[in-house]
């Protein structure tokens, strides 16, 4: 890409021969263990080379399990050092298959999923208020919100007042408060609207309520250590910041419209979005739908998990009943009031469609969460499939979502839909 158009469009420098910026973990990949035609894994890995191509990630991850081996395992590009603004004296760090990425809003998934742990285990039903264990959530008419709608954008709080210092995000008590101050903009649960920060600071003082025990302890203790995770903690420890892949605002600055839509779901434009994603306050705090840390992999291991009815490696995680509570459709195809665009959500979970949905062509049964657009971390029960592309670009609207798209179109191509009968956790 010529020096000025990448300046226009906020891009990375891109090698002709992209073989000296990829990683494979050789040892990681077995496509001949479910009898997958080689052509399978590398028409995919095409289409995550053409996506970086576009320039406007530093760095992505692509983790993709297939019948519950994982058949890609591999990474492109740089982990820091190689951003629009990075100067050129600046070291490249390259991006490998273990490096930690934020998953930003992919770790609402995760966080819904030890809330239906929870209630497996009897200590919360989804469908009590809130108010039920934190009575002070009651305020200003919010006495009637459920746990449920949370879960399902229907809570009615999707965002944080607008003047709220940026710094509040990482203050425990001082969110809870502002939150328990806030009114709601409706309260039956009626409408759809997303709640990209506000809805894993009330899942996470319920939890903490009901358990005597901190969120990152309760995930340590049911999913990240059952599963052998090196990394899914929510923030990432100071010794282990360098390790971090950064974040960079790529790709056209948004305009009105679409810069209006970004600051109602972010409440920032992108730019400010990569200062404050890059801040250690922000990488070492707890924000449980916003800042889960790992890798591909793991984030990939997570839903094969899902997929296997809450058994990883013949231990149970949780009972097959909860996953499927987890992903089961809550109201229909409806337009969502944040993002402004038709979705389909469970109490948790970003939920495909046919003739196409989210998740590609005929995905009515596909379950996963976005991560600031650009991250995509899903489960295809009628394909068996779990995919995990990571990306450290925050482009909004580009020339890049023909190559996203692809992407997505590619694996529902290469991986099609099984015979019924050989389908799990779909019905019959």
């Amino acid at each position: 890409m010529h020096r000025f158009a990448r300046r226009a469009l906020h891009t990375c420098e891109v090698p002709r021969d992209l073989s000296s910026v990829t990683f494979r973990d050789a040892d990681g990949e077995h496509p001949d263990r479910v009898n997958l035609d080689a052509e399978v894994p590398d028409t995919v890995w095409r289409s995550v080379e053409s996506l970086y191509r576009t320039g406007v990630h530093p760095g992505i991850q692509l983790s993709l399990r297939y019948r519950g081996e994982q058949v890609l395992h591999r990474a492109l590009g740089h982990a820091r050092g190689n951003g629009p603004e990075d100067p050129p004296s600046l070291s490249k760090i390259p991006m490998t298959t273990d490096t930690p990425v934020c998953f930003f809003s992919a770790s609402k998934a995760v966080t819904a999923l030890l809330m239906h742990m929870l209630s497996e285990q009897g200590l919360v039903n989804l469908m009590d208020p809130v108010s039920y264990y934190c009575p002070e959530f009651a305020r200003h008419g919010k006495r009637t919100i459920t746990v449920h709608q949370i879960l399902s954008h229907r809570g009615g709080i999707p965002a944080i007042p607008r003047e709220t210092p940026i710094e509040v995000l990482w203050n425990r008590d001082e969110i809870w408060r502002l939150l328990c101050e806030a009114r709601p903009v409706e309260v039956d649960g009626a409408k759809l609207a997303y709640h990209a920060i506000t809805g894993g600071y009330v899942l996470q003082r319920v939890l903490e309520k009901v358990t005597g025990d901190s969120i990152e302890n309760y995930l340590d203790r049911y999913l990240r250590r059952p599963m052998g995770m090196k990394w899914f903690t929510y923030g990432i420890t100071p010794e282990h910041l360098h390790e971090l892949a950064g974040n960079y605002a790529t790709g056209p600055r948004p305009k009105f419209p679409v810069s209006w839509v970004v600051n109602r779901a972010l409440g920032g434009d992108i730019r400010t979005v990569e200062q404050v994603t890059n801040d250690p306050r922000f990488q070492e705090a707890v924000i449980p739908a916003g800042n889960l840390c790992g890798t591909a992999e793991e984030m990939g291991r997570f839903f094969q998990m899902m997929l296997n009815g809450g058994i990883w490696n013949g231990k149970r995680i949780c009972s097959e009943l909860t996953i499927r509570r987890a992903i089961q459709q809550f109201g229909s195809l409806q337009l969502d009031r944040t993002m402004l665009v038709p979705m389909r959500f469970s109490a948790g979970m970003m939920l495909g469609g046919n003739p196409v949905g989210l998740w590609g062509p005929q995905s009515r049964y596909a379950f996963g969460h976005i991560g600031l657009i650009n991250k995509l971390c899903w489960a295809d029960p009628a394909r068996d499939i779990s995919v995990s592309l990571l990306t450290t670009g925050l482009p909004i609207i580009g020339h890049h979502l023909p190559a996203l798209g692809r992407f997505v179109y590619t694996v529902c191509k290469q991986f099609p839909l099984l015979p019924e009968n050989q389908r799990r956790l779909v019905p019959a």
